[in-house]
């Protein structure tokens, strides 16, 4: 059993709770994920994948993750304009994490 008291513990201060600030919601993990096996990939691919999710939402989520630095956004001189995401250098550092969660989830799935 562990000395560690938590009475002087921050939950702010761990390395769980900053990653988690990153990556938590219904669709960060997903995006990043599909990054991860497709990339690049545009808008309106990232929408089919992600089935139904709102225009307004997908587009905060990946401006969340563009500001982190998680993601690029290239946008090209055309008409109409063509955008695709890549994962950044350090997103791309996810994805062993990524990788952890979806060897979690075959291991322990249900069987039907």
């Amino acid at each position: 059993m562990s000395d560690r008291k938590i009475e002087n513990a921050k939950y702010e201060e761990t390395g769980y709770c900053y990653t988690l600030s990153l990556i938590a919601g219904k669709y960060k993990p997903v995006i990043l994920y599909c990054l991860m096996e497709y990339e690049p990939v545009r808008f309106n691919e990232m929408q089919r994948y992600l089935g139904k999710v709102a225009d307004k939402t997908l587009s905060q989520n990946l401006k969340e993750l563009e500001r982190d630095g998680l993601i690029h956004r290239e946008m090209y001189p055309e008409v109409p304009p063509k955008v695709e995401y890549t994962l950044t250098e350090r997103g791309a550092s996810l994805v062993a994490v990524l990788d952890k969660l979806c060897d979690w989830g075959m291991e322990n799935r249900p069987q039907n």
